[in-house]
């Protein structure tokens, strides 16, 4: 009796695997019925749940015992037709390069979760609206997740948008990548690319393409806005608002994701955005400090310093961190220090001095910027702050943020020696230090 009922229950789960990618009607037991697409059940569940997607987008798990009846509707298929790598319906000439990320993402059957599989041709498909405006020429160089990244890819990438930035027919560049890392690139791009005759979007999405509540679309279609705009910056274009309402564009070095999922999780920090932009192609001018379009030759850095750390300070640091760094072969060591630029130093059990010291000697440059991402560090307010600044030459590095500062070390150490790389680190490339504080 027993290996029947075992045998019934490995059929009925035989069945339902039969059922994946089927857009079906599951009738349950108190009369209810639910429509969707039958999913992969991802390992993590027990094997007693249905796994279904509905029309807004989400995914629900049922219990098997409470269902009655499933009925078959259709076999669900994602149709995209397939565009020209340039397409010919007149307009302006705009790049896209695909990096990858959300906004090239959509749902994994087998796992329930998401991975990058749309490729740049697939979004200009799936949004017509986006033809109207200008003639795309498209490139995948890559479909990562941003937490991916890593320096040797930041070249890579640089090389093929430079590629796009002297094409004179190109009128401007998108690149469409993950939101998570999206402001470690775009910083990086702004010291690699410099002297740009034209504008670098970058952009992408906090939710999957394929969902309804996706912000991809709008994300997109401001992009192209900004690109065909008389601009000539590096700089990040996502929603400004919670809602499909506008986007900005934030100059590459001044903006820093600031939330894990919301719409509008980009901020420009110590800076006014560039631009806000609107879904029927108003541009509003934000900052009174916008490079235009010109043209100038622009230049490609191809070498950078891979070798260089973030260091946080925190209540227990121990100096063999730094140690560490500097056993390791480090080149650079980007502080993030607390309120001025702040790192232990008074009692000899956890102060970092020495080991920062020792860090000068050996000729690895420290830099000093803040947690709190707003206002300027300080070498001289508090006793502190001199002894590291004095005593261990850490550069204060005014407003500039974190992740700016450590890419800038990169590109700095790649291509400068190391007297001449604690100077440039004080001077204003592409914005990313501001000669004072506004208050808004």
């Amino acid at each position: 009796m027993r290996k029947k009922e075992s045998s019934k229950k490995e059929d009925f789960f035989q069945d339902l695997k039969k059922l994946v990618g089927w857009e079906c009607k599951v009738k349950l037991n108190d009369g209810s019925i639910i429509k969707g697409i039958i999913m992969e059940r991802p390992k993590i569940f027990e094997d007693k749940i249905l796994v279904i997607k509905l029309d807004n987008g989400y995914n629900i798990g049922i219990s098997v015992n409470k269902i009655r009846k499933i009925e078959k509707v259709r076999k669900y298929e994602i149709k995209h037709k397939i565009i020209k790598k340039e397409q010919e319906t007149g307009g302006k000439k705009v790049s896209i390069i695909g990096v990858g990320g959300t906004i090239a993402s959509r749902v994994d059957y087998r796992t329930g979760g998401v991975y990058a599989g749309y490729s740049v041709e697939d979004l200009i498909e799936r949004f017509p609206k986006l033809s109207e405006l200008a003639v795309y020429k498209t490139k995948q160089i890559m479909n990562v997740m941003s937490e991916d990244i890593y320096p040797k890819l930041y070249i890579k990438i640089a090389k093929e948008v430079y590629k796009e930035v002297i094409d004179e027919d190109n009128y401007g560049i998108i690149i469409t990548h993950g939101t998570d890392t999206m402001h470690f690139t775009s910083s990086m791009l702004s010291f690699l690319i410099q002297n740009l005759n034209k504008p670098i979007v970058l952009t992408g999405a906090q939710r999957s393409t394929d969902r309804p509540s996706t912000d991809a679309y709008l994300n997109l279609l401001t992009s192209v806005y900004v690109a065909l705009y008389n601009i000539a910056e590096v700089g990040i274009c996502m929603h400004g608002s919670s809602s499909d309402l506008f986007s900005y564009f934030h100059r590459g070095t001044r903006v820093r994701k600031m939330h894990t999922s919301r719409r509008d999780a980009f901020r420009s920090i110590n800076d006014k955005p560039l631009l806000k932009v609107y879904p029927n192609g108003k541009v509003e001018e934000i900052n009174e400090n916008i490079k235009r379009r010109s043209g100038s030759e622009p230049i490609l850095y191809d070498k950078i310093e891979e070798r260089v750390a973030m260091v946080y300070s925190y209540p227990g640091i121990n100096r063999e961190i730094i140690d560490f760094f500097i056993d390791k072969g480090y080149r650079g060591i980007v502080l993030v220090g607390t309120g001025l630029g702040h790192f232990p130093v008074t009692f000899k059990e956890n102060s970092v001095l020495d080991a920062l010291i020792r860090a000068y000697e050996e000729k690895i440059v420290t830099v000093m910027t803040s947690q709190t991402l707003y206002g300027r560090v300080h070498p001289y307010v508090y006793t502190n702050l001199r002894k590291l600044s004095i005593k261990a030459k850490v550069v204060y590095l005014e407003d500039m943020l974190p992740e700016v500062a450590y890419t800038k070390l990169m590109w700095v150490l790649g291509n400068f020696d190391f007297e001449e790389a604690r100077k440039i680190m004080l001077k204003n490339i592409v914005g990313e230090i501001s000669p004072k504080s506004l208050y808004f």
